[in-house]
């Protein structure tokens, strides 16, 4: 390999090593259509840099070959080594596009990321999930609605994707926060800035229950156009968005279209026909998203959920009679105790389990407490 392209400080021996996929991330003038190009001519990353100059050309443009088979700048050897350093800090990964953590649903869309940095635990992204989204000047009934379904859609299992914005997003992540399924956040900028600032906290708890993700290099401001792009990462990691309120002009709508171009479903709910921000919500019903008053709603929509009400055509029957909630009922006892605790005692699955214990509440026999805790009441 030619010392000029030569990472000092770092592994180069390693194609495969993450110095090399951040170096191909941080290249000027590749963005992740050209970089995934050169993966699929190539491989891993640092067998770009072996390649013939020739044979990079044919792929790319002669100028951009050139610009790549330079050594890496300054501010790049120094952004690599600056990330490198906060990747060995507790809760913090980056995922690239060949780690089997990286979300498949994220792999169904068209323009996947090719590094995503992350805090908290991967698995999330992973998990089913639904986006909620809406407006950052919501009203107060707003709030309570995305704050409610969002709650209601975690106990039973699905997390919760939004974006940590102000308004509907910061009431979507709480009531995520609220039950088994938690939460996922999308940002805008680079994984060690929070923004709007006032969510630093309510970030640190996304952070230590669930997980917050970005596809921007460390440092990246909060700049405009970064956040109507991260929109299609939010409906990429759901199966479906509910968009609670929204304005006639708004990036939800944005993120609805993404939806719906990804195939996933888009649900909205509707509000009235004088409120400027159900004017958003209104138009998506008219061009064919599914109009919910109820969380249920939803779920009689969901694949996932349709499969489980075939195998369970009777929940009071199934709260009455079956020999699961006897289980649980016995494995809970009188003290609180969380999920997984309660799934290892039952030898049942988080899924399977969250559905039930909704069902528990709903039926008065078990309340849910704070910290995602539960305890029997009969």
């Amino acid at each position: 390999m030619p010392t000029s392209t030569a990472l000092p400080d770092f592994p180069d021996d390693d194609p495969a090593d993450l110095a090399w996929w951040l170096r191909l991330s941080l290249a000027e003038g590749v963005g992740p259509a050209t970089a995934r190009r050169l993966l699929a001519a190539f491989g891993l990353p640092g067998q770009l840099w072996q390649a013939d100059p020739r044979a990079l050309a044919a792929v790319v443009s002669p100028a951009l070959a050139a610009r790549l088979l330079r050594a890496p700048t300054p501010a790049v050897r120094a952004q690599i080594a600056a990330t490198l350093a906060w990747l060995h800090q507790p809760g913090h990964a980056i995922l690239t596009l060949a780690d089997s953590r990286y979300p498949p649903a994220l792999l169904e869309i068209a323009d996947p990321p090719l590094l995503l940095y992350l805090r908290g635990e991967p698995a999330w992204l992973s998990a089913e999930a639904v986006a909620v989204v809406g407006s950052r000047n919501a009203t107060a009934q707003g709030i309570a609605h995305a704050s409610r379904f969002s709650r209601e859609l975690s106990r039973t299992g699905l997390t919760i994707v939004s974006g940590l914005a102000l308004g509907i997003d910061a009431a979507a992540h709480e009531g995520g926060l609220d039950g088994p399924g938690s939460t996922v956040a999308v940002i805008g900028t680079g994984i060690d800035i929070v923004y709007p600032r006032r969510h630093e906290t309510l970030a640190a708890r996304i952070a230590a229950a669930g997980c917050i993700v970005s596809e921007y290099p460390l440092g990246t401001p909060p700049l405009a156009s970064n956040f109507p792009r991260r929109n299609r990462l939010i409906s990429g990691l759901a199966r479906a968005v509910l968009v609670v309120e929204a304005a006639a002009q708004s990036g939800s709508l944005i993120t609805a279209r993404m939806a719906a171009e990804q195939g996933r479903d888009v649900f909205a709910i509707p509000g009235s026909i004088h409120a400027p921000l159900a004017k958003g919500c209104h138009q998506l019903i008219r061009q064919g998203a599914k109009l919910v008053e109820t969380t249920q709603d939803m779920l009689d929509e969901l694949p996932s959920r349709q499969a489980v009400r075939a195998a369970n055509p009777s929940p009071q029957s199934l709260v009455e009679d079956d020999a699961m909630t006897s289980l649980v009922m016995q494995a809970m006892a009188h003290d609180p105790v969380d999920t997984d605790t309660l799934a290892a005692r039952c030898g049942l699955e988080a899924a399977a389990l969250a559905g039930l214990l909704l069902t528990l509440e709903l039926a008065g026999r078990i309340e849910l407490l704070p910290g995602a805790l539960y305890r029997r009441l009969e």
